[in-house]
């Protein structure tokens, strides 16, 4: 009867049982926790402070802060802003108080993905800050410039974690070996393999460890190769969160690779980006503003090849569509640069923002009725196609109290020489036309 009712306790998760217990056991991150670093003297000085903790998954971020608050002898209390709350918050704030009553103890309130809480959310932590209440450490995939409230973020320092390296992941993998039971046995290609996948997240690395464990009980396996690993795992998505930094950096760095002409750079970002899952059409939308913006008139063709990626895709769809993608992704890449159109086009909203409403010329307005023939709509305007080169030279198609301005500048590359040398020819037939006016 005593068996029936005895519990078995719960094992804790590989990445629970490793978590560590002090600084010393940390793995990475070196460029904060090392010695005379900005969170290795903040551990030192005895007095925590608020903060905002800036990484990937998986770096340590809620490692530090449980970490700090047992250094502080502190009261830690942990919400998850994707799960929390007004109440949540309320309470947190009220168990905060009671404790600093009670007992004197500080308390550090532990925000998870403090990104997810909207503006008011993020604003009832403020006055208690200030107060000293608590200290609060928020950590978050998201760049805080634009996801946390300027408010909260001027009372906090912001630290950056970074994605851990194949060395600190190997550090943990050995590590997690020896708290396996039993031997397991992992070939040095699996090894790789499996640090592969983690793409620098320790929990990552952590939980498939752990499933490969399990398979291999069922499986009665001693050793793990990596055609275990590839049966075993449904491999986990890379850090590509919609939405997020990982995002919009190697969206930057398909842009930057297109506009600095490195056709296997830019292949490169665009399979990684496809590997993540990222929407194709998406990145067929951006090949499309990089064709205008980046190429331009120096190759007007490549804003034509784009569109036509786009459409493949649509009527082909994955995998096959993707090539058209990669073929668009290359050719941008090897045409010709202007950003001629682009700055012109910038140059005139600019020029007209801050410019006054100037009426139409009337030579160059419409004239559909006999009153407007006689007010003189349309008079004096010379039919471009009546003229050798098709170009009236002298003519004025501005207001006529408009200063002299030129917003285009096109480049000597590609097309856009050609275009160069029309207009520096119009130009003199221009000047020519003034001089003996």
């Amino acid at each position: 009867m005593n068996e029936l009712l005895t519990v078995n306790e719960p094992e804790f998760p590989l990445a629970e049982q490793l978590r560590p217990r002090n600084l010393e056991e940390i793995i990475g991150q070196q460029h904060l926790l090392g010695n005379g670093k900005p969170l290795r003297l903040a551990f030192e000085s005895g007095k925590p402070h608020s903060m905002i903790l800036w990484g990937p998954p998986g770096t340590g971020k809620t490692t530090l802060a449980r970490l700090m608050s047992d250094v502080f002898n502190a009261e830690f209390i942990a919400l998850s802003a994707v799960l929390s709350g007004v109440k949540d918050i309320r309470n947190a704030i009220e168990t905060a108080q009671a404790v600093l009553q009670q007992s004197g103890r500080h308390t550090i309130l532990f925000v998870d993905e403090v990104h997810r809480f909207n503006k008011s959310q993020q604003d009832a932590f403020l006055p208690h800050v200030e107060q000293g209440l608590f200290s609060f450490i928020g950590a978050t995939t998201e760049n805080p410039s634009f996801e946390v409230n300027s408010a909260l973020l001027s009372r906090t320092q912001v630290y950056t974690l970074f994605a851990l390296t194949e060395d600190d992941l190997t550090q943990i993998f050995n590590r997690a070996l020896k708290k396996i039971p039993g031997h397991l046995h992992f070939t040095d290609d699996a090894r790789q393999l499996i640090i592969t996948y983690a793409d620098g997240d320790a929990r990552r690395l952590l939980n498939m460890l752990e499933q490969m464990r399990v398979a291999a009980e069922i499986e009665k396996l001693d050793s793990i190769d990596t055609v275990s690993i590839q049966n075993t795992l449904s491999r986990n998505m890379r850090i590509f969160d919609k939405g997020g930094d990982a995002f919009y950096d190697q969206i930057s760095a398909l842009h930057k690779s297109v506009r600095g002409s490195s056709p296997d750079a830019a292949l490169y970002w665009l399979c990684r980006m496809l590997d993540s899952g990222t929407d194709p059409l998406y990145i067929g939308r951006r090949l499309v503003r990089m064709a205008v913006e980046d190429i331009g008139l120096a190759d007007p063709r490549s804003q034509q090849i784009t569109l036509n990626a786009c459409e493949t895709y649509e009527r082909l769809g994955s995998p096959e569509g993707e090539l058209a993608l990669a073929q668009a992704a290359l050719y941008l890449s090897c045409a010709p640069k202007s950003n001629a159109a682009y700055t012109a086009y910038n140059k005139a909203c600019k020029y007209i923002a801050a410019d006054k409403s100037r009426p139409v010329p009337l030579h160059l307005r419409n004239a559909p009725t006999k009153l407007m023939k006689k007010m003189g709509h349309g008079r004096d305007y010379h039919y471009a196609h009546d003229y050798p080169d098709a170009y009236v030279s002298g003519e004025n198609y501005f207001p006529d109290d408009m200063p002299e301005v030129q917003f285009y500048h096109p480049t000597n590359r590609g097309m856009e020489s050609k275009i160069r040398e029309k207009l520096n020819y119009l130009s003199e037939l221009d000047r020519k036309t003034k001089k003996t006016k």
